[in-house]
């Protein structure tokens, strides 16, 4: 039964991956254009100055654009599809009463919220012509710090929702627990440093654009695997009895 799952998983993964690639074609590359084009000016000044720091290419925009960028979102959504199935599988025979469409979407809702959107708010990401090129490694460092972080506060929120709840009743355990993970990521972003790289000139808009897309982009990821495995599931999980079905599943 899990591998049925994971494969139902990465099939979801697929459909987001092709759903995010389209939407990243459509919105994300004129912005990427954008700001390409204040990099290349930015370059022929310095060039003009006798100043040279500009590599060549390996590949072409065209090829950066579509194939680059589609395999490359496919890859991720693929991961991202099994790995969401296997935490399907390894919390959902520990619910209860809860079917299975419910719980993909609300476990999507969640892996949306602890795996994007609160390391986006602390280290959104940059379009081409922000970020310095000796610095990538230590932002790459800061933001995996605040990705494990997240996931891992998020895990001991639920647990401590699950302790709560039975005393105080699931509503009141779900308001303690998200207010106890919201304040503990806070915490977190303020200890950890702020990266500020953008260059003086950029335009405004182009960041404030590239990073709504940006999120935009991971939202229509998550939404889709939640929806299409929702799907899956509830016709997978509805064939056994419901004996059956808590016995499939990875205590």
């Amino acid at each position: 039964m899990e591998k049925r799952l994971i494969a139902r998983g990465v099939l979801a993964g697929a459909v987001g991956a092709v759903l995010a690639f389209v939407f990243a074609r459509v919105f994300a590359e004129p912005v990427i254009r954008r700001a390409i084009a204040f990099e290349d000016d930015r370059i022929e000044a310095q060039h003009a100055q006798g100043v040279h720091e500009h590599g060549a290419e390996l590949f072409s925009r065209g090829v950066q654009g579509n194939a680059g960028l589609g395999f490359g979102v496919l890859l991720v959504g693929v991961a991202v599809g099994a790995l969401f199935a296997v935490v399907f599988c390894v919390a959902y025979g520990r619910t209860r009463a809860v079917e299975p469409q419910a719980f993909s979407i609300r476990l999507a809702v969640a892996a949306f919220v602890a795996v994007e959107l609160i390391p986006f708010v602390k280290y959104p990401p940059n379009p081409p012509a922000v970020g310095q090129a000796d610095t990538i490694g230590t932002r790459t460092l800061w933001y995996l710090v605040m990705l494990v972080a997240s996931v891992a506060l998020a895990a001991a929120a639920v647990w401590l929702g699950r302790r709560i709840s039975t005393r105080l009743g699931a509503w009141t355990g779900g308001l303690i627990a998200a207010a106890a993970y919201l304040i503990a990521v806070a915490v977190v972003m303020t200890v950890l440093p702020t990266v500020d790289e953008t260059p003086a000139g950029f335009p405004a808009d182009v960041l404030y654009e590239f990073r709504l897309v940006s999120l935009g982009t991971q939202l229509v990821l998550w939404a889709a695997i939640g929806l299409v495995f929702s799907r899956q599931a509830g016709r997978l999980l509805g064939e056994p009895s419901e004996t059956k079905r808590a016995e499939s599943i990875v205590a």
